[in-house]
């Protein structure tokens, strides 16, 4: 019985110092494990909230720079004010307009003039120097308007080419200047003019193009025409046109952005020029447009970004689909008018267009630039070929 209880599993048992050593080891690592488990659980929770509040802060810049800022509507409390008459749309916007040359019930030719980027309906034109002797050879009557977020227009966040000439078409049945009037289309502004033959041509007398705008994307263009076109601009303006059509939804922080330069006209290098437009800027600078100050004042996203991101849209049809609006006519009443050294939309382009559509008649001013509609004689040209049908037979006489 004693050795039982000797056997029992209650008595003593002894323990080895290296298995006391072992064990004392272990107790002090699942200690040390413990203590850094806490320290790294203590580093996280203080670090966590950090990397969200920069994660969130990033995020919110970013969303700040790609989202244009709210435009100063004229009219609207802190907006511009109301100078200039206006016409109400049926969507409810407003569009600046002014009148001028002979009134509207007597004149013979109405035209409505398409300003171009950066500009508005008190372009300067040499046709207001020489408008007494046009207003009785002519008898013509002449509409400017400030294209929507430009000048005392309303902003239109959906602007697009179509909405352009359905604007036209409305201002000129709110005005009654008739069923038929004459377009010109400047720069920028002959989008809306090639909008203008493809959704209202019924309402056209005649068509001018001057130095007129061209979409490197359009699908008409061969691939290396346009490629080659883009290279012989300016590198920042070909970028910011590439980022208009690749990435509209990155076009205001590409503009608003430090890094890299954005567009030669908003920059205001004057690279984009050439010889004979530097001297047509100087003359101009003698006496400078009062009304400049006013076309960007309702926020430049508004008026020269979406102008861009307009014109560079995916069109909802091409140029060289456009069937004459004129068939009956004996001469065409489309007409190209560009500078062969044109830095700003080069002339192998317009050739090309016009090639393609033989109604159109191309005229091309041989030392020419981007501003020839500023050149003295020009103007006069533009508008009794348009009105008239009379050939130039020479452009000698054009010179800035």
């Amino acid at each position: 019985m004693q050795e039982m209880q000797e056997a029992s599993p209650s008595s003593s048992k002894k323990i080895s110092a290296a298995a006391a050593r072992a064990h004392t080891r272990r107790n002090r690592a699942t200690t040390s494990n413990s203590s850094i488990k806490g320290r790294l659980n203590s580093i996280s929770a203080m670090f966590v909230p950090i990397a969200m509040a920069l994660t969130v802060g990033a995020l919110g810049w970013v969303y700040q720079s790609l989202k244009p800022p709210p435009p100063k509507i004229c009219g609207s409390p802190g907006g511009p004010p109301i100078t200039s008459p206006r016409v109400q749309l049926r969507d409810g916007r407003h569009l600046a307009y002014k009148e001028m040359g002979v009134a509207k019930e007597e004149a013979k030719h109405k035209l409505v003039i398409i300003h171009g980027f950066d500009n508005s309906k008190d372009i300067n034109l040499p046709i207001q120097q020489i408008f007494q002797e046009l207003m009785e050879e002519l008898s013509l009557y002449v509409l400017t308007f400030d294209r929507a977020g430009y000048g005392e227009s309303d902003p239109y966040p959906s602007r697009s080419v179509k909405s352009e000439a359905y604007d036209i078409e409305e201002l000129a049945d709110k005005l009654q200047i008739g069923s038929k009037f004459y377009v010109m289309g400047i720069s920028m502004g002959a989008y809306p003019a090639y909008s203008c033959l493809k959704y209202i041509p019924h309402r056209l007398a005649g068509v001018a193009l001057v130095v007129p705008f061209v979409h490197y994307w359009w699908p008409c263009l061969p691939a290396n025409l346009s490629r080659d076109g883009l290279q012989k601009l300016l590198p920042m303006d070909s970028r910011a046109f590439r980022v208009a059509y690749y990435a509209p939804w990155l076009f205001h922080w590409w503009m608003t952005q430090k890094w890299f330069p954005s567009l030669s006209l908003t920059a205001g290098n004057m690279a984009v020029f050439c010889p004979q437009d530097m001297e047509m800027i100087a003359e101009m600078s003698k006496s400078p447009n009062p009304h400049q100050e006013k076309v960007k004042q309702q926020g430049v996203h508004e008026s020269l970004y979406r102008d861009i991101l307009a014109g560079y849209s995916k069109w909802e049809f091409d140029p060289t689909d456009l069937i004459n609006p004129f068939p009956n006519n004996d001469g065409s009443n489309f007409h190209i008018w560009q500078g062969y050294e044109d830095r700003v939309v080069p002339f192998q382009l317009q050739r090309f267009i016009s090639g393609k559509l033989p109604w159109i008649r191309y005229h091309e001013v041989p030392e020419g630039g981007h501003l020839i509609v500023h050149y003295n004689g020009l103007g006069e040209a533009v508008l009794k070929s348009l009105l008239v049908g009379e050939d130039p037979l020479t452009l000698d006489h054009v010179k800035p």
